[in-house]
């Protein structure tokens, strides 16, 4: 009986995620869209930070509660599930010719937080210098997105740029939507970690095992939400400029906070830094290096990425 409410209750803190995460990028969509921001800047920055606070309140709460090993495999487990399972789907649905210098920076930046995190998986922990480094890395990407936009909304001419007219009633709804998704995120999340440690506890299942799988996947919803709807609308720039940026922010950012949350250096598993950490390096290898050089986003990346994603969950459940 009590397994049946524990697997409820974390259904339910996903459930809280989901639709909480929904009417946040809802919210975070119009803001960017009434102060003229074009898509891919809307995309990488505030669609984004908004995805991205599932994974980083999940990660935050649990290393403040211990569970350090669920807050690793969160992080670095929903950046794997990002690129292998919902950019992989992305790619096989609208293989896209793109612009180098829009995805460059981004590209350079998340392989760069990527190896980092790999080094602190060989040193054993996440210590200051590492966390400090991510957050550079963090800052520059803030630095690039604001650089972008203000570029791409210096030309009058820029359909993309205008601004969106809204009524009071939708600026109303927006605004509830708004408030409305970050309590149910705080709420899902706080469900997600309390449940997920008890049900790793009660089954005998490691926690980082629920950290990349069920819970990196529960909390990569809002994303996987985001790219679908990308997909139907064909809106390639907005699901890629979506991943890439919310990776970004996944690795330079959340690790650095659930490191000063717990008060010490992240101890990191021989697990983890074995299989997780380069697991994310390699399908983001996959995901960009191609891209950049060919300038297009191919079809048989989708494809690659999903079977990596599909060997590296089967490696992690034999682990």
């Amino acid at each position: 009986m009590e397994l049946a409410v524990i697997i409820f209750l974390f259904l339910v803190g996903i459930l809280f995620i989901v639709k909480g995460g929904d009417y946040f990028v809802d919210a975070a969509s119009w803001i960017a869209e009434v102060s003229g921001i074009p898509k891919l800047i809307i995309g990488a920055t505030i669609v984004s930070l908004a995805t991205t606070l599932p994974e980083m309140l999940v990660s935050v709460m649990a290393a403040a509660k211990g569970s350090v090993d669920m807050a690793i495999g969160n992080a670095v487990g929903s950046v794997t599930a990002n690129i292998g399972l919902i950019m992989g789907i992305s790619l096989v649905c609208i293989p896209a010719v793109i612009r180098r210098k829009d995805y460059l920076m981004k590209s350079v930046l998340m392989l760069t937080a990527a190896v980092l995190i790999v080094v602190s998986g060989f040193l054993g922990q996440m210590g200051t210098v590492i966390s400090i480094a991510l957050m550079a890395v963090f800052a520059l990407f803030l630095w690039e997105n604001v650089s972008s936009a203000r570029r791409s909304m210096k030309g009058d001419g820029e359909q993309e740029g205008r601004k969106k007219t809204s009524g009071r009633k939708e600026v109303v709804t927006n605004l509830v939507k708004f408030a409305v998704g970050a309590v149910g995120i705080v709420w899902g999340a706080d469900l997600l970690v309390d449940n997920g440690s008890a049900l790793a506890a009660m089954v005998g299942i490691p926690e980082r095992v629920i950290g990349v799988t069920i819970i990196a996947v529960g909390t990569s919803l809002p994303e996987l939400i985001t790219t679908i709807t990308a997909i139907a609308k064909k809106q390639s720039s907005l699901s890629v400029g979506n991943i890439l940026g919310a990776n970004i922010i996944d690795l330079t950012l959340i690790l650095p906070l659930s490191a000063f949350v717990s008060g010490k250096a992240l101890p990191i598993a021989e697990t983890s830094a074995r299989l997780d950490l380069p697991a994310c390096l390699i399908v983001g290898c996959i995901a960009v290096i191609p891209a950049m050089i060919w300038e297009k986003f191919q079809r048989w990346q989708g494809i690659l990425l999903l079977a990596a994603y599909g060997g590296y969950l089967f490696l992690t459940l034999r682990a």
